[in-house]
């Protein structure tokens, strides 16, 4: 199966040449938490159906620490990214630019990360963006996320060809960055394993890949961290998270209560942002 972060880049340069344009008008106004809408239970649904996930494509739905924004890619000219703030409890649309990265913000909320760069937060709004540095941002490495611990760990991808890419986590160890290190082979044992999310005390890893016996194309996964330190095994997500269709970009509201993912994509190259309850990650944790 051809995987779906290569089949995003096609439709990256073919719906761009027939996107709607969004407008702030096309929103309607949305008032409460989660941009105003009823959380979902133990099954997965559409975010915000018919306002953000609906007809095309929106990906990489994440909220920044203290649930007051909420950002998310769509196509434009080019793959865009759209910020909304929540200002007397009303959101607007505040922001938009490029995308050069996926966005995973640092558990401070002070830092925003797209792949081997980021943004840092300087009053309302950031600062251009910045590169990693040498260590991480290399040449040979295509990586599409990072994400980061409240302890400074990195876990970040590999895009190839050929699906062989893995997983990699950096320590900041007494403020110096090791250098990155491949996870373990359970973590690393699918094709097209991308996009993690580390929890910010590093108490478990969500990711997505391709396995045999999965429900689909490309599952999400989950692994905690045992007591010596360690990751422990590769647990598929279940069917209330994953479906038949590309099951992929996991994160963690900061609050801890949803995750939120993409699902897609098909024949009409559709892609939709979704969210489940986060506590199928306590379920999913094995008993000691």
């Amino acid at each position: 199966m051809k995987p779906i972060y290569i089949l995003i880049a096609l439709l990256l340069s073919v719906l761009a040449m027939s996107s709607k344009s969004y407008s702030h008008d096309e929103f309607p106004v949305l008032e409460g938490p989660y941009m105003g809408q009823k959380p979902p239970g133990v099954v997965a649904e559409p975010f915000a159906p018919g306002i953000i996930s609906k007809d095309g494509w929106e990906l990489e739905g994440v909220f920044a620490p203290g649930m007051k924004e909420f950002y998310f890619t769509t196509n434009r000219k080019r793959s865009t990214v759209i910020g909304f703030r929540q200002q007397n409890n009303v959101w607007k649309k505040y922001i938009e630019f490029p995308r050069s990265g996926e966005i995973v913000f640092s558990p401070d909320g002070k830092r925003m990360h797209m792949a081997k760069g980021y943004m840092d937060r300087i009053g309302d709004g950031w600062s251009e963006r910045k590169s990693q540095g040498p260590m991480i941002d290399r040449k040979d490495w295509h990586i599409m996320r990072l994400s980061a611990s409240t302890k400074g760990t990195y876990v970040f991808d590999e895009a190839t060809r050929e699906g062989d890419g893995v997983l990699r986590y950096s320590r900041l160890i007494n403020g110096k960055r090791e250098e990155p290190k491949p996870l373990n082979k359970a973590i690393n044992a699918g094709k097209w394993t991308a996009h993690p999310f580390i929890a910010p005390d590093e108490g478990y890893l969500i990711w997505d890949s391709e396995v045999e016996g999965g429900f689909g194309g490309s599952d999400l996964f989950i692994s905690y961290r045992q007591k010596d330190g360690s990751w422990g095994p590769a647990i598929n997500m279940g069917d209330k998270v994953n479906s038949d269709k590309e099951d992929f970009y996991a994160s963690v509201t900061p609050d801890g209560k949803y995750i939120l993912f993409n699902r897609g994509m098909d024949d009409k190259g559709n892609i939709d942002i979704y969210w489940v309850d986060a506590q199928i990650i306590e379920t999913l944790r094995p008993k000691l």
